[in-house]
């Protein structure tokens, strides 16, 4: 067959093993059920043209293991006469509708048109006719990919099927890699700059392909394989965003955050080195200095194991209770590797390949990343959001309310402090700085306890505490507060109430 040639003389390996993992899945369905116990939910777009290819190679290769003994594979095995739903809409573009019609036409598809909404449609059409099993175009960029494997029964509300995906793995360059390399028609409005089509009252062509021409007043598009950022494919899909400027909105997804209040964070590392005794954490203290001076607070310092499920505890308490938590250690190739992993535990999604993470790995990491799957560009599923900044090598990962950082020491950290404090979609609001003031004593803390006492019962707003160097050195009092005047006065009335000179200013590091 012309489409299993095609691309198994390819010389792309990733789009080889995409294309071998479909078809499997395909076959799999084919063998699962009868043949007309299943459909194809087609819709003229990009993806489901993949996937009509995919299923005339599969069904291809399916028939072929009952017949491969006289060699001689029927006309309908080269076309997967499946039974085909269209979902037909006004709103929908006249390219869409004719190359839907055409194709069907060509490989002999039987369709059947239904003019309602998908779930009454698929209501009204199981119910006259018996179906275990629907194969669809889902990617996992998809807006309703979330949660779904690639065979994923049906939601709860819906008519029970079996919801068969065998390309929810892909990108949107593999995508483009298959049509090309098979030389399969598509619908001619790919090469007018649509990247993603919907409705012809929320789709333009990508802004991204726009061609400059001076002499010329219509605008000219490169066609949609030329986009060379995946993760922008639809750009030209016009949102009805809320503009509701709210603390949540304003805070990308942080919710509870009062600009006038308190903000907290929480740190976590994860690493066996540190509670081994065989390396010493130095970035948490960092972090929390840097954090004191934009006047937030951190609430906690945690180190845990290499192992999924401490670091989901962790995440999973520390994100509900933080405004923002950030996360060191565990991010790169090796089995101990396994913060991306927690982070998606914690949030109850699973990790899937990300297009542009892994564009960046390769020209990060060169020929050392080749393969057609890349583990470490495996991110959290419909929460992730990639930080990018001209001074980073590789973008940093936040999930929600969660920062992973790469740093490995105080220079890295500085660095990408400075690249998260400039970004305009991290929510590190600049408050009012802790004012600091440190007072050191020879009396013992027999003597001053009760004053201290009394001192954090007046003085709420303010952190006063006291530690020492060692049980023979002096005792140093710590007054950590925003409101300076309130701080001053706290350190006159300690000071006051005792004798001159039992006190005097220590100068801490």
């Amino acid at each position: 067959m012309e489409i299993d040639r095609a691309i198994r003389e390819s010389t792309d390996r990733r789009l080889q093993t995409k294309y071998q993992n479909a078809v499997y899945v395909i076959q799999r369905a084919f063998a699962l059920y009868e043949f007309e116990q299943v459909a194809f939910s087609f819709n003229g777009g990009k993806d489901s043209t993949v996937l009509l290819h995919l299923l005339r190679a599969g069904y291809y290769l399916h028939q072929g293991k009952s017949e491969c003994s006289n060699h001689h594979l029927s006309d309908d095995a080269h076309k997967c006469p499946i039974r085909t739903i269209y979902f037909e809409s006004p709103c929908a573009f006249p390219e869409i509708n004719s190359f839907t019609y055409e194709t069907a036409a060509d490989y002999n598809l039987q369709l059947e048109s239904i003019h309602s909404d998908f779930k009454s449609g698929l209501e009204a059409l199981l119910k006259e006719k018996p179906t275990k099993a629907i194969f669809l175009g889902t990617r996992i960029g998809d807006p309703n990919a979330v949660g779904q494997e690639q065979f994923s029964p049906s939601s709860i509300g819906w008519p029970p099927f079996m919801r068969v995906n065998p390309i929810l793995d892909w990108s949107y360059r593999d995508v483009w890699a298959f049509l090309l390399t098979s030389k399969v028609k598509y619908c001619s409005l790919y090469d007018q700059g649509y990247t993603s089509i919907g409705s012809i009252y929320d789709t333009v062509p990508n802004a991204l392909l726009s061609i400059a021409d001076s002499s010329s007043t219509k605008n000219n598009f490169k066609p949609a394989y030329m986009l060379s950022d995946g993760r922008l494919e639809r750009a030209g899909r016009n949102k009805k965003l809320a503009l509701k400027c709210d603390n949540a909105s304003l805070n990308n997804g942080v919710i509870g955050i009062s600009l006038n209040g308190s903000f907290k964070a929480s740190i976590i590392i994860v690493g066996d080195e540190i509670l081994f005794g065989t390396t010493e954490d130095k970035l948490s203290g960092a972090l929390c200095k840097k954090l004191n001076a934009i006047g937030w607070q951190t609430t906690r310092i945690a180190v845990v194991q290499n192992e999924i499920d401490s670091v989901a505890e962790e995440v999973e308490q520390r994100k509900s209770t933080n405004d923002m938590v950030f996360l060191f250690g565990g991010f790169g190739p090796m089995s101990s590797d396994v913060s991306l992993a927690g982070v998606a535990k914690a949030f109850g999604v699973r990790l899937a390949p990300d297009e542009e993470f892994e564009e960046y790995l390769r020209h990060l990491i060169g020929q050392h990343c080749i393969g057609d799957r890349n583990e470490m560009a495996l991110l959290p599923e419909g929460i992730t959001e990639l930080l990018h900044h001209k001074n980073l090598p590789l973008p940093l990962i936040k999930c929600h309310n969660v920062i992973i950082l790469s740093a490995t020491n105080i220079c890295e950290l500085e660095t990408q402090w400075d690249c998260l404090f400039e970004l305009p979609n991290v929510p590190l609001v600049q408050l009012a700085p802790f004012t600091l003031k440190h007072l050191s004593t020879t009396l013992s803390d027999v003597e001053i306890a009760q004053t201290m006492s009394q001192l954090c019962l007046e003085f709420s707003d303010i952190y006063i505490g006291c530690h020492r160097m060692s049980r023979v050195t002096p005792s140093i009092i710590n007054f950590i507060g925003k409101d300076k005047s309130r701080l001053e006065l706290a350190v006159k009335k300690l000071s006051s109430s005792f004798p001159p000179g039992a006190f005097f200013e220590h100068k801490c590091d």
